[in-house]
């Protein structure tokens, strides 16, 4: 009886141990794979948070793109508006240039053309006589005509200059040397074209060189005549009014010093009529 026990206490022990055994292995799988699953979910959370990041940062990009795109085609529409506008006031200064050449080149005018300056040059001989600022019936033709070439530019600024030769001006003459002499026959002809002509005086300026910017030898009579002109410089038309030329703004004069009565100015000299110290 003994023995049957023992043996039936043996067979059974080893049933639960291995029930007990294969639970705790059941068990660990599925702790196992709980572990797993967390782990696998802590991923995929973490990938998707990437994911979104990588997202964001390619919208940014994409709008920067835009932005940058939208910026190009702005520069290139500017550039194609800058070169056209290059493009006509090219245009307009090889008219300008061209009409100039076939109304008014002659013999005793010339043109010439440097980074976008158009220069007149009239000799003195049809502007003025000798030694003399007040202008000929033929100088002033010329420049009426010069003057109704420029009206059709309004944006342009003409600067007027009065050139001579290196001759110095006699004694007795109405002008003490070539710099007041050039200057007066700058002015004259400003004045011509603004009272006269009908040029908008805030387009005109007027300069007197004197002998000091010759062109031609003044060694020579011929080259003496070309030194004395009057220069029209037409500026390009992004020029603007020259302010180096603008006159200065007036400072205010300090009050007067108050004017003393007859009595008080008594009292206040010695008996020599001497103000005291």
């Amino acid at each position: 009886m003994d023995g049957e026990l023992v043996s039936i206490i043996v067979s059974v022990v080893p049933k639960h141990t291995f029930t007990i055994a294969s639970i705790l292995s059941v068990l660990a799988i599925i702790g196992f794979i709980s572990i797993s699953a967390v782990q696998q979910r802590k991923v995929f959370q973490g990938a998707r948070n990437e994911l979104a990041e990588a997202k964001a940062r390619i919208e940014e990009v994409s709008k920067q793109a835009s932005g940058l795109q939208e910026q190009l085609d702005q520069s290139k529409a500017r550039i194609d508006e800058l070169e056209k506008e290059k493009q006509e006031v090219t245009a307009a200064q090889k008219h300008l240039e061209d009409q100039m050449r076939s109304e008014l080149e002659s013999k005793d005018v010339t043109i010439s053309e440097l980074q976008g300056k158009l220069t007149v040059n009239i000799l003195d001989r049809i502007l003025f006589d000798s030694g003399e600022a007040e202008l000929k019936p033929e100088g002033q033709a010329v420049l009426q005509q010069i003057a109704g070439i420029l009206a059709k530019y309004p944006n342009r600024q003409i600067h007027v200059i009065g050139h001579t030769d290196n001759v110095p001006i006699r004694g007795g003459r109405r002008f003490q040397s070539n710099w007041e002499l050039s200057s007066s026959r700058a002015l004259a002809a400003v004045r011509f074209l603004s009272e006269k002509a009908g040029v908008d005086p805030h387009r005109l300026a007027a300069v007197g060189f004197g002998e000091f910017h010759p062109v031609a030898d003044n060694s020579t009579l011929e080259g003496r005549a070309k030194n004395r002109r009057i220069a029209l410089v037409v500026m390009p038309e992004e020029f603007g009014p020259v302010d180096a030329l603008a006159p200065p703004t007036p400072k205010a004069l300090p009050a007067p010093l108050p004017m003393l009565s007859p009595e008080v100015k008594a009292e206040k000299t010695n008996d020599n009529g001497i103000a005291p110290d």
